[in-house]
């Protein structure tokens, strides 16, 4: 009835019966030793010529200390890593930023990559569903280099063939816990290489003061803030749109006044005009003497301010025309920038609807039209839903301050922005920790990075004023 193999015996019989399964235990072929020992030798050689590879220098110290023992004896050895330690220690207190990006982070990230990923990959890989358990062998994302910074780790992961990176993206919790992180995000690096971010501080949790008034007048990407990398945060408000989105308290005046008071010098040299709809007349009256006259609170004047800067696009749209296809503000054709408060509150709150209707018509003809000719719009809501701002998608740049929900982090940011990692659903609600941080997402840039805005107090406004209020006035 079965056909027997050699090397195969029946095991386990229930019974005599014809219908009783019968279990195969299947031949054990012996590997000859030599062979074993061939695998392993060659393993061990694999591994010391990638460590050499990868780490020369972690390498190069033990060896040139073995070589001195070895030739000179141990005294010797034991001085010259006694120099070597001084020589170290000298000067990391000398010149500490150096030290650290040469010599610290490197062997930090070496220590990380040994006792925390490397150590903890198998486990966290199987039990978040990314690597496979199969007939006795593990498959797993093969991890690659660890890099640090001063607040974060960066590693380099190549995944399963097959995978895609929403994988990961839905899996940044277990990423996160399981290598002892408070977060994680998933940005594609090549084809088939993810490089994963691993927080071990927050460099913003400190508010920000005022940054100082520029010198020169620049209408050029305006310093506001911080990234989380360290370096300044640059937006860029000419030739394009923003769009503001962030709770009650979330900051949003910060980033706006923070705008302005990178523009006023340019706004005194007559290369900028500050337009302002401050609807809910609290956050833009309190320096409406730096917008002058064109300064709108109620629902009319704010929507005969608008329709006065359509006409001002298309005037200059009209002499543009077969000219120039880029804007370049100079005294005579400044940069317009329309900043509206709550937007909310005229497109979607307002009860008259004609009026309604009439805003935003004129904030869709701008936010398509406007750029290429130097006029552009900053607006800022609470409630980023379609129903209430339906031409959200006309900003190419996006912030997302601190949310309600986290579906309307993908409302403002795009779809999959938050399962890349910004979660400006989960920033602290005291102002001193969440207060202007959020997660900014750039036309040319589809990855959000966290930053966070300096504050602007009522005595910063209130010397801006003093200082170049004139200028609106004459306006």
């Amino acid at each position: 009835m079965f056909k027997r193999l050699p090397g195969d015996e029946a095991r386990n019989l229930v019974s005599t019966t014809p219908d009783t399964a019968i279990v195969f235990r299947p031949a054990v072929v012996k590997t000859p030793a030599i062979i074993t020992f061939i695998i392993y030798i060659w393993r061990f050689l694999s591994a010391l010529v990638r460590a050499t590879w990868r780490h020369p220098v972690a390498v190069a110290v033990p060896v040139a200390l073995g070589v001195a023992w070895y030739w000179y004896g141990w005294p010797v050895a034991a001085s010259l890593s006694g120099t070597v330690a001084m020589a170290l220690a000298s000067w990391a207190f000398l010149d500490r930023p150096s030290f650290a990006r040469l010599v610290g982070y490197r062997l930090l990230a070496w220590w990380r990559l040994v006792w925390i990923y490397r150590r903890h990959w198998q486990p966290v890989m199987i039990v978040s569903g990314l690597g496979r358990h199969i007939r006795g062998r593990d498959y797993l994302p093969r991890l690659g280099k660890v890099t640090c910074t001063s607040w974060a780790d960066m590693v380099t992961v190549r995944m399963l063939k097959g995978q895609a990176v929403k994988d990961w993206a839905d899996r940044t919790d277990h990423l996160a816990h399981g290598f002892g992180a408070k977060s994680c995000r998933v940005a594609l690096s090549h084809a088939g290489r993810l490089t994963l971010t691993f927080p071990r501080s927050d460099p913003l949790a400190s508010p920000l003061p005022a940054l100082p008034i520029p010198d020169e007048p620049t209408v050029g990407p305006v310093e506001i803030g911080k990234d989380e990398d360290g370096r300044p945060w640059r937006l860029k408000v000419h030739g394009t749109h923003v769009l503001v989105a962030g709770a009650t308290g979330a900051g949003k005046g910060s980033i706006i006044w923070s705008v302005i008071r990178s523009l006023l010098p340019a706004a005194d040299a007559g290369l900028v005009e500050l337009w302002a709809l401050d609807p809910k007349l609290m956050e833009l009256s309190y320096g409406r003497a730096l917008f002058g006259s064109r300064y709108a609170a109620t629902p009319e004047e704010c929507a005969g301010l608008l329709d006065e800067a359509v006409c001002v696009m298309q005037k200059r749209a009209a002499r543009f025309a077969g000219l120039q296809r880029s804007h370049t503000p100079t005294v005579v054709d400044p940069f317009v920038l329309v900043v509206v408060d709550e937007v909310a509150f005229l497109t979607a709150y307002q009860s008259d609807r004609q009026l309604r209707q009439r805003i935003s018509a004129a904030l869709a003809t701008l936010t398509t039209q406007g750029r290429a000719v130097g006029v552009g719009v900053m607006a800022a809501l609470q409630d980023p839903r379609k129903e209430v701002m339906n031409i959200r998608n006309l900003f190419p740049d996006k912030i997302a301050l601190r949310l309600d929900e986290s579906e309307q982090v993908d409302m403002v940011l795009g779809d999959g922005a938050r399962d890349r990692g910004a979660l400006a659903d989960r920033i602290s609600p005291v102002p001193e920790l969440g207060a202007g941080v959020g997660y900014v997402r750039l036309e040319a840039s589809p990855e959000p990075v966290r930053v966070r805005a300096a504050y602007v107090s009522d005595h910063d406004i209130r010397a801006m004023v003093d200082a170049y209020a004139q200028r609106g006035e004459a306006a």
